[in-house]
Parts: C-alpha cells; sequence; structure tokens
C-alpha cells in the first residue's frame, strides 16, 4: 500500500525534477536582482539577509545609461514594428506565390541570415559614416531591419501555409479584395505567429550589443554597451551593472508576459501534424 503523501502527489518524482529544474533555470536571474539592491559595501557580502538599497538605480539614472535606456526601447521597437509591417504581407506573399522558382526567392531571403554579422561591420561602417547614420537611431532601426526582415518571412510563413486558402477563395466570392481578405481573414488567424516572430524580433534587436558597439559612440549607444561602461580599469561596478542588468531585463518580460497566451501556441505550432 503506497503512503499518504504518495496518493495525494502520484507524480513527485517529475514534480521534483521540475521545481530543481526551475531553480536552477531562475538563479542567476533571482541573484542578479538581489544584487542590485545591495550597498557597494555589501556586494561580496555571502550573507543572504541584507538591506536592501535604491542607490544603484539612483546612480543610473544620474548618469548616461537613461539616454542608452530610451534608446534601446525606441531602435528595439521601431525596427520590431517595421519588420512585422514589411515582412508578414512578404511572408503571405511567399506563401501565396506560385510562379516558378518561388522556393528560390525564400532560399535567398534565407541566405541573408546565414553571413556572420561581422563580415557586414566594414562597409556597413563606411555607408553609414558617408549617410551620416553613424550614431544615430535612424541608423540602428535600419540595420535591425535588415537583419529582422528575413527571420520574419521565415517565421511567418509556415503560418500562413496552414491558413487553408478556401477561407480566401469564399471571401474573394463574396467581393473581399486581396488586402481585406488578408487583413480580415487570414492575418487574425494567424495571432500566435505573430506574437511569436514579434517577440524573438524584439528581443533579437533589443539584446544586440555587437552593431550598437561598433555603430553607436555617445548619441544612440545602446543599453548593452552602456552596460559595459560599468567595466573601469579602477574597478567593476557589480551593483550598477546588475542593476542595469535588471532593468533590461524587464521590457522583454513584460512584453513576452502582455502576449504569454499567444506565443505559446506560436512557438508550438508546427510540432504536432494532422
Amino acid at each position: 500500500m503506497k503512503p499518504a503523501w504518495e496518493t495525494r502527489f502520484p507524480n513527485w518524482r517529475g514534480d521534483l525534477f521540475t521545481l530543481a529544474l526551475l531553480v536552477i533555470v531562475l538563479f542567476p536571474f533571482v541573484w542578479i536582482i538581489q544584487l542590485s539592491f545591495r550597498a557597494k559595501a555589501d556586494i561580496f557580502d555571502s550573507a543572504i539577509l541584507f538591506a536592501p538599497t535604491l542607490e544603484n538605480y539612483r546612480a543610473l539614472w544620474q548618469g548616461n545609461f537613461a539616454l542608452s535606456f530610451v534608446n534601446s526601447i525606441i531602435s528595439a521597437t521601431s525596427a520590431t514594428a517595421l519588420a512585422m509591417i514589411v515582412g508578414v504581407p512578404a511572408a503571405f506573399a511567399l506563401s501565396r506565390a506560385s510562379f516558378r522558382g518561388a522556393h528560390r526567392i525564400g532560399l535567398w531571403i534565407l541566405v541573408t541570415r546565414m553571413a556572420p554579422p561581422v563580415a557586414f561591420t566594414i562597409p556597413l561602417f563606411i555607408v553609414f559614416r558617408y549617410l551620416e547614420l553613424h550614431d544615430t537611431r535612424t541608423g540602428l532601426v535600419i540595420i535591425y531591419l535588415t537583419f529582422s526582415l528575413a527571420f520574419v518571412i521565415w517565421m511567418m510563413k509556415p503560418f500562413f501555409d496552414a491558413v487553408p486558402r478556401e477561407l480566401e477563395e469564399a471571401a474573394a466570392i463574396d467581393g473581399c479584395g486581396t488586402w481585406k481578405t488578408f487583413l480580415t481573414i487570414t492575418l487574425p488567424l494567424t495571432g500566435p505567429g505573430l506574437a511569436a516572430t514579434a517577440v524573438l524580433c524584439f528581443i533579437g534587436a533589443w539584446n544586440d550589443f555587437f552593431f550598437a558597439l561598433i555603430l553607436t559612440r555617445t548619441h544612440a549607444s545602446t543599453a548593452p554597451v552602456a552596460i559595459v561602461g560599468f567595466m573601469q580599469y579602477v574597478g567593476w561596478e557589480w551593483g550598477r551593472m546588475a542593476a542595469a542588468g535588471t532593468l533590461v531585463m524587464m521590457p522583454v518580460v513584460l512584453f513576452s508576459i502582455v502576449v504569454r497566451k499567444y506565443l505559446v501556441h506560436g512557438l508550438a505550432a508546427g510540432s504536432i501534424k494532422g
């Protein structure tokens, strides 16, 4: 006869494993958050209980980090919005294309993501200097848009492929044009894909460090680049780095929570056929 607690928790082994995995995954994030509330003298103190302080956060907003944080929000949000506006209709057109060699177009679009970013560094730097886009938010948006478009197209195409064409044909019979059919019939059915694609695009632009480091200096510097500024020769400012890291995590976490319902469906789409 099984013990009462095992009868009440029949899957206790799986639950215990899930709990242990959750602790392992969340531990770095919890550690950074609690580190951001420690005073400079308590940074390397191993005591669990400490007197929390907002000194690190106040120091961030009194310096240049505030501008960098705003730059990240503007550039990542603008690039994600433009990539969705341009890429989603392109994915629909590629999904419904019936001419010969249509699949090759999709392949060439994917090729743009195959080269390492460092291969574009010198050409982009020269072009941006010539066009006076160096150290500007517009330049960052263009860069992020360029590398996000291929991802949006390839991410959204399977969702449009899954939408029955009979629905669009029925709408056409009722007098709907191509754009009206796309906006009112097809697009709403791909809501999970839109959410998943938007979140992943935003994360890619938000976490970018390489292009922001090369193509910006002071006016358009982003939050990831600003965090490196706390690593100085005289010492690393651990508290400010932890506070900055916590603030950088927040927009992505909040965005994911808002669209979590569609995000889970979008990421799981295509895992089961039939």
